[in-house]
């Protein structure tokens, strides 16, 4: 006790010396502090949505700079009151409240955080680094004193505001009022005040976002010292304690742009440079639509999470043995204090387990778990072993016991009751990109599952082979060469030579043989063999010089392996490839900035959209009225849903590596792209179909609105004839006959087999995509 006593005086004397005498001899390691009397956040660049609306901001410093007379005294107050109820009397430091921390920390003899007033917390925010040092308290105390010197109490307070972090990314009290409640800090009430002041101390902790009881108790802390300090009165308190809290989703709106906000950046640094991207108040107006962006967020994560839980259950996030168990069912929020969002996903804790349910707690709010929502998981990974085991008679009490953390979602709330279904965040990834096919400007970007988890924007950079995706390409080529929507190919067998046994003979992906077979059935059923047949009669150089002319980039195989997708492309750049044939012909650039102007208004760069025509309308039209009947009578049926004109193709490659689907309206062409980043199997049929396809479908559900515009043929080069469906030729018995398309002046033409044999590549040999 004796020593204990003797430290706390040798660190009160240090303090003192500090702020007497020995200050100056640790002043001079301390920054002047004079230019915080001028000072004001650098502009950095906004990002605005294609309806003027800020999503993005690029700073060196974070937060959006508010002054202190446009913050509210409740704000003031709250903060004030909870974490440094002297500031107005103490000059930098308060020895009492020190004293206080210091008796704490010799107690457990380790140094705490404690004491320090907002001017010292303002110190370190600003100046000095976080680490817990008595060198580093030391500085942080003189610079306290030095700052007290040379600005105004209100300057202070007013530079800790617009500087304190609130987490979820909230530097400031404007940035944080957005995030949390979703309006200006100057629109929010005492109770809301309350619980953002209530953060500062340990945002993560307290987030309401995470905990909501924590977060309430938090607020009431706040709520009661400011009562005992008279800033309120008992009444305002109370009525304060029982508002509820309506959290935002602005905070999942930003994180939904994060993927395009770092396109956006890359770009502008590359174009203009950081010192001007950073310091010169730049205005970048996108093309990126808002309710498009949340849409794509939205299928992508429900669309991945559903085919991860396809894979099986790989168990808890973690267990914890050191939890109160009938200390946390006591301490649950009510549904009336508290909103909560249905699809929400979070950590939830198991506290009661039987056969049929489990009692949850997640964000501080019990739910019931029941047997239904979790049946997924009866399939379970051992994720050390690599093995799966199938449940039989499943049984909650299989998979969870009391203290285990797991994700759960909000199913529904009634009736004061939350029913929870089983989460797990997904480890396979996916892609998307929306973009319009007559301007180029792109609508919606999302590079992954999680920007936070990973930042790499496979949208824009991941090459992945398309597999049965590429197919319309070939079947357009054809249209360009003579073939017809009519044209017969039989699909038999049939072998080239090439590849590591010498030969290699293309297979259906059922296996089967159709025999004589129209290019419109072809390509709706994705029949491997007729396609391959077709670019042998069509010529590999020709097929190659059409998708380069329609956007295809990068490396092309000269070889028959590209009918099934031998070669690698990104999302992007096969949606811009579809968009061709979306807009009759024309090939437009990308589009994602229409116009930046800088701090004086003047324009720096205008985009504005650059059409060329590379194919004929006529072979648009054709090879778009094939791809309706892939959505209505083949492999892109799930898009039939959405009860308008809609165009598209699936792919899967090799092993199911890759999922694919790209598909087009006259208004929009989306592409979905999902897979392993290590390259590795999705599992065992889980095609462009199933895969893929259900993310497009749920985006474009929420993105198209208005009347359904149909697929038009342009003004003149289409006629419409009769054939009979079992040879494609014209048909006089239209009884049994079936209308199609044709290119004015050309007729039914049927595959002669070619006399030259294409060598295949060895590594390709086994190729049978969807």
């Amino acid at each position: 006790m004796r020593f204990k006593f003797i430290l706390i005086l040798l660190i009160l004397s240090i303090i003192i010396g500090a702020s007497a005498g020995g200050y100056f001899a640790i002043e001079k390691g301390i920054p002047s502090v004079e230019e915080l009397k001028k000072y004001r956040p650098e502009i950095g660049t906004k990002i605005y949505a294609d309806d003027d609306v800020l999503i993005g901001e690029l700073k060196i410093e974070k937060g959006v700079f508010v002054p202190l007379n446009k913050i509210p005294d409740h704000m003031k107050n709250a903060v004030i009151a909870v974490e440094d109820s002297r500031f107005w009397k103490h000059r930098g430091i308060d020895y009492i409240a020190i004293i206080r921390a210091m008796l704490k920390d010799v107690v457990s003899v380790r140094l705490k955080e404690g004491g320090s007033t907002i001017t010292q917390q303002l110190a370190k925010v600003i100046f000095l680094t976080p680490e817990k040092t008595v060198k580093r308290k030391l500085r942080e105390a003189a610079l306290a004193i030095k700052m007290e010197k040379n600005l105004t109490k209100e300057e202070i307070l007013e530079l800790y505001l617009n500087k304190v972090y609130f987490g979820h990314g909230a530097y400031g009290v404007e940035m944080a009022s957005k995030i949390y409640f979703g309006k200006s800090i100057r629109d929010i009430s005492l109770s809301e005040a309350a619980l953002l002041a209530g953060l500062i101390k340990a945002p993560i902790v307290f987030s309401p976002y995470n905990d909501l009881v924590k977060a309430k108790e938090r607020q009431q802390i706040v709520l009661s010292r400011m009562e005992e300090e008279g800033y309120i009165k008992k009444s305002e308190m109370e009525k304060a304690i029982k508002q509820p809290i309506y959290l935002s989703n602005v905070k999942r709106g930003i994180e939904a742009n994060n993927y395009f906000i770092e396109y956006i950046r890359r770009y502008i640094e590359d174009q203009y440079g950081e010192e001007m991207v950073y310091r010169e108040g730049l205005k970048v107006y996108t093309t990126l639509n808002r309710n498009a962006q949340l849409s794509a967020v939205r299928a992508i994560q429900e669309g991945l999470r559903e085919i991860d839980k396809r894979r099986g259950w790989r168990g808890p996030i973690e267990h914890r043995d050191d939890i109160n168990i009938k200390k946390e069912l006591k301490s649950d929020e009510k549904l009336d204090t508290v909103i909560a969002n249905i699809g929400d996903i979070s950590s939830g804790l198991v506290l009661k387990v039987s056969e049929k349910e489990a009692l949850i707690k997640t964000r501080g709010i019990l739910g019931k778990l029941m047997i239904e929502d979790a049946k997924w998981a009866s399939k379970v990974i051992d994720t050390k072993k690599g093995t799966i085991t199938f449940l039989k008679d499943f049984k909650l009490t299989q998979i969870l016991k009391p203290g285990d953390v797991v994700k759960v979602g909000i199913k529904t709330m009634k009736g004061g009751t939350i029913r929870l279904i089983l989460e797990q965040e997904p480890q396979v990834e996916g892609a998307f990109i929306a973009l319009e096919p007559e301007t180029g400007f792109i609508r919606a970007m999302v590079g992954g599952y999680d920007f936070i988890r990973s930042d790499f924007n496979r949208a824009i950079y991941a090459k992945r082979q398309p597999g049965s995706a590429f197919k319309p390409f070939i079947y357009a080529a054809a249209l360009d060469y003579g073939f017809t929507p009519a044209s017969v190919i039989n699909d038999e067998p049939v072998v080239y030579l090439g590849g590591t046994k010498g030969e290699w003979t293309p297979e259906n992906y059922d296996h089967k043989f159709y025999g004589p077979t129209r290019l419109r059935e072809a390509l709706t059923y994705s029949r491997n063999v007729v396609t391959v047949k077709l670019l042998d009669a069509v010529g590999i150089d020709n097929v190659i010089d059409f998708a380069r002319r329609v956007g295809f980039q990068g490396e092309i195989p000269r070889d028959l392996t590209i009918s099934l997708g031998s070669i690698s492309i990104t999302p992007m750049e096969l949606a811009l490839c579809y968009s061709v044939f979306a807009s009759g012909g024309l090939k437009v650039k990308p589009i994602a900035i229409k116009y930046i102007i800088d701090s004086k208004g003047r324009v720096l760069e205008s985009n504005e959209f650059e059409a060329e025509e590379v194919i004929s309308p006529q072979t648009a039209f054709l090879i778009t009225s094939m791809l309706e009947d892939v959505i209505k009578y083949g492999t892109g049926w799930r898009a039939k849903a959405l009860g308008r004109p809609v165009a598209g193709k699936t792919g899967t490659t090799n092993d199911y590596r890759d999922a694919w689907f790209v598909g087009y309206t006259p208004d929009l062409v989306s592409a979905v792209w999902v897979g392993f980043d290590d390259m590795r199997t999705l599992g065992s049929h889980e095609t462009g179909a199933r895969a893929a396809s259900p993310i497009w479908v749920s985006f474009m559900k929420n993105v198209l609105n208005g009347e359904p515009r149909e697929f038009t043929p342009p003004d003149n080069g289409i006629i419409t004839c009769f054939i009979d469906p079992a040879t494609g030729l014209l048909s006089r018995d239209e009884a049994k006959a079936i209308k199609e398309y044709f290119k004015d002046g050309s007729e039914p033409k049927h595959f002669a087999p070619s006399t030259s044999i294409w060598k295949i590549r060895e590594d390709y040999k086994d190729l049978n995509f969807d």
